[in-house]
């Protein structure tokens, strides 16, 4: 008997689970997260969000390659939609072209000509603060360099939510990147996150990789990440090791520095001598 209660409630799990697929096919799954919240986890674990207020919506992120992304949103909501991008890089921006405008930061147009030079629409800029207001619901830029030289966050303070791209990572950061920022920038960042979480209502950082992880980024993460910056910003790369990636080509300098569940990825010629 109790075996049986036990599978019956498996099976209501799962089709609780499987209840919060809305859209899927060979490129993207689309789930809600929370209410009036929709995360598209794409074909090669990539995120974007579609975050609905009761008079326009608002998608974070475009994906690599998603076949008609305007009309899988529009089957979701019908809302006006504005659409921003967390920072330059292809498999966050990848589908601009399904939309006439598209909200970046201004610090990553030296991203554009390698990654968008065909987009034909309108680029947008939005500002430290800028609220775009959803009708009972708000979304606040923060501008959060590092990973990008233009890389924002999207804070929905009223429900304690910060949608973060690649800023801070899905476990672990990228800091290789060209251009590269200081790690000092990076930490700042971390830093100013940190306050977010404690003082300003902050609680889950849901991130630019979500499948790789199923939930939100924690305070204990980014403190973990401000630890292993600092290290960094300030020589200290012991206990670091090469860093290679399946899918893409790393130069020999790059290496990585874990703690914990909490990585940064970086290259060595970007870290100053040790104090």
């Amino acid at each position: 008997m109790k075996r049986s209660l036990v599978m019956f409630a498996l099976l209501l799990a799962c089709m609780s689970i499987g209840a919060q697929t809305v859209f899927k096919n060979e490129e993207v799954e689309v789930s809600l997260l929370k209410e009036k919240t929709w995360v598209f986890s794409t074909w090669d674990h990539t995120t974007m969000y579609l975050i609905e207020g009761e008079d326009k919506a608002v998608l974070i992120d475009t994906g690599t390659r998603c076949a008609d992304l305007d009309k899988i949103v529009g089957q979701i909501t019908p809302k006006p939609l504005e659409v921003i991008v967390t920072h330059m890089h292809p498999d966050h921006a990848g589908c601009i072209k399904y939309f006439d405008k598209v909200w970046m930061h201004r610090a990553d147009t030296v991203l554009v000509a390698q990654h968008a030079a065909d987009y034909e629409g309108e680029f947008l800029y939005m500002e430290e603060g800028q609220v775009f207001d959803l009708g009972g619901r708000k979304l606040e830029v923060a501008w959060m360099p590092g990973h990008t030289p233009g890389s924002v966050v999207l804070l929905d303070k009223a429900n304690g939510d910060c949608y973060s791209g690649d800023a801070f990572g899905s476990g672990e950061v990228w800091l290789q990147c060209v251009p590269m920022s200081p790690v000092a920038t990076f930490h700042e960042s971390c830093c100013r996150m940190e306050k977010l979480m404690k003082e300003g209502g902050i609680k889950d950082i849901w991130c630019g990789h979500y499948p790789y992880l199923k939930s939100s980024l924690s305070l204990a993460y980014i403190q973990t990440m401000i630890r292993i910056s600092h290290r960094l910003m300030n020589g200290d790369q012991e206990g670091s090791e090469p860093y290679s990636n399946y899918f893409i080509k790393m130069p020999p300098t790059a290496r990585k520095l874990s703690e914990g569940r909490a990585m940064i990825v970086y290259d060595s010629t970007n870290i100053p001598e040790a104090r």
